[in-house]
């Protein structure tokens, strides 16, 4: 196997020895990724130790976003019942932060690279998209993303993402790129205010990056914006006041989905003197805060479905979207190799009859130049043919790199709006390798085998929402079907087991 295969094969080995005991579902699904990176490596679209398994975080995950001062700490800390997180009025961490479990009572802060060389966590390679935007930020991970662990019962099963706090003034590209690629990951997303600051207007830096951005999103349901600190209010204004203005001030926005509540940290409340206030404010924060915890309590099933969503689109992507782009660049390289060939191609022919012509190296439609040796058995006219063609051939393939380097700036930038998992550059240049005819159609690796192993794996997907779907509901209150009952071929696969058995013995 090739070294690249080699350290994918551990990767996923290692997934499917943490999923065995945890979600068999999801371990079912290591199967089918892997069934897709073998038609992607095919395709061109991934290539060295890459998986589409890895681009995907695997544990339930939960990131918290706001400005400097919305209390996101204090309300970590609060949840995970650790002081993990430092607080303040002002920024008191500019890194993003990762809180996991861990058995030890002791905890434990690590740099970032911990996040960055593992595929399980949300920020494996991000140090390459830090590149992408910020040039020799890259280097630098540990001034970005730090890990921490604790011993923490509410963390078990999921991950939090502490995000630096918005700054209004300071916003650097390369933290809205890593805060980007966490929302995008995430199945559930906590958007923190700052009741102390009732003029929203003043923050619309923060609230156009939080809020415009997100509202036309299909996951726009995973969004709970929360406006914290509501007790500051109790003394000066109405509280149903102060959220109408943020109601109000989110809505000129655009914002029409995701949940907005209204909480405060009672270990750290203003004292509220009128008791019928006191009260008021009291069960409006607690029951917003049961709301909250009870959605971060779901995650583990939503990141279940997300995983399973996730296969689904990228084996769609690729059919529907990333192939039909490839297609369409093939079909523009084949019409500019051909419009090239018959220019140069031609030019070039006509030049060189012309000089022959002026040389006066023909005799009527004989080609009979002086210095020619035209006796029986002479292989001079046979050496002129083939140089004349291995030069029209060079000149061909000469064309045909040309037509390709015009095409990839533009492949590059309908692939980055588009959003591809895949790499379709990579399709594309494997379909003009030199001993492939410009005239054949369909990229290199795409045909009747492949367009059937995308039908299986879109099959399985279905198999896994309905096994999920058994799970949780039961309309007809008959007995659950598993897994395995209901697909004999997945009963029959031994790879998870011998994986397993692989990583014990080693």
């Amino acid at each position: 196997m090739h070294p690249a295969g080699q350290i994918i094969e551990s990767r996923l080995a290692h997934l499917e020895s943490h999923l065995e005991q945890e979600n068999p579902v999801l371990l079912k699904t290591v199967q089918s990724f892997r069934m897709l990176d073998g038609i992607a490596f095919r395709l061109g679209l991934l290539e060295g130790d890459n998986s589409f398994a890895t681009q995907i975080p695997w544990w339930p995950l939960i990131s918290i976003l706001g400005t400097f001062s919305a209390g996101k700490s204090t309300f970590i800390n609060h949840y995970i019942e650790h002081k993990m997180q430092r607080s303040g009025n002002q920024a008191v961490d500019d890194k993003f932060t990762v809180l996991c479990y861990s058995r030890e009572e002791t905890a434990h802060a690590l740099p970032g690279v911990a996040l960055d060389s593992d595929p399980r966590f949300p920020f494996y390679q991000m140090s390459n998209e830090i590149e992408k935007v910020a040039a020799g930020e890259g280097a630098r991970i540990d001034a970005y993303l730090q890990l921490k662990t604790c011993p923490s019962q509410q963390l078990k099963g999921k991950i939090l993402i502490d995000s630096p706090g918005f700054d209004a003034d300071a916003q650097r590209t390369s933290t809205l790129r890593i805060t980007d690629h966490i929302i995008d990951l995430s199945d559930l997303v906590l958007v923190f205010f700052d009741a102390r600051h009732p003029e929203p207007g003043a923050m619309q830096d923060t609230l156009s990056h939080l809020i415009e951005h997100t509202i036309k999103r299909p996951d726009s349901g995973k969004f709970l914006y929360i406006l914290n600190q509501i007790d500051t209010t109790a003394r000066e204004n109405n509280p149903e006041d102060v959220i109408a203005a943020w109601q109000r001030a989110l809505g000129e926005r655009g914002l029409t989905a995701g949940r907005f509540y209204a909480i405060y940290n009672p270990d750290a409340a203003v004292p509220i003197e009128d008791e019928a206030l006191r009260q008021r404010y009291e069960s409006k924060r607690d029951e917003d805060l049961k709301e909250i915890h009870g959605r971060m309590e779901e995650v583990e099933i939503e990141r279940a479905y997300r995983i399973v969503g996730a296969l689904e689109k990228t084996a769609r992507d690729i059919e529907e979207r990333t192939i039909p782009m490839v297609i369409r660049t093939l079909e523009t390289w084949r019409r500019r190799v051909l419009w090239g060939d018959g220019i140069v191609m031609g030019g070039l022919l006509l030049f060189l009859l012309g000089f022959t012509i002026n040389a006066g190296y023909w005799q009527g439609i004989s080609f009979a130049p002086s210095w020619l040796d035209t006796t029986p058995g002479s292989i001079q006219p046979w050496l002129m043919v083939i140089g004349l063609l291995m030069v029209l051939t060079l000149v061909h393939f000469g064309i045909r790199s040309l037509a390709a380097k015009t095409l990839l700036g533009s492949l590059r930038k309908q692939a980055e709006k588009a959003d591809l998992k895949g790499n379709p550059i990579g399709s594309f240049l494997r379909s003009i390798k030199p001993w492939r005819s410009i005239f054949r159609r369909n990229p290199a690796g795409w045909g009747r085998k492949t367009r059937k192993q995308l039908k299986n794996v879109l099959q399985e997907t279905d198999l896994y929402v309905q096994t999920l779907n058994d799970q949780f509901t039961n309309p007809s209150g008959s007995a659950q079907i598993t897994m395995d009952e209901a697909s004999p071929s997945f009963a029959d696969e031994p790879a998870a087991k011998q994986a397993a058995a692989t990583i014990e013995n080693t």
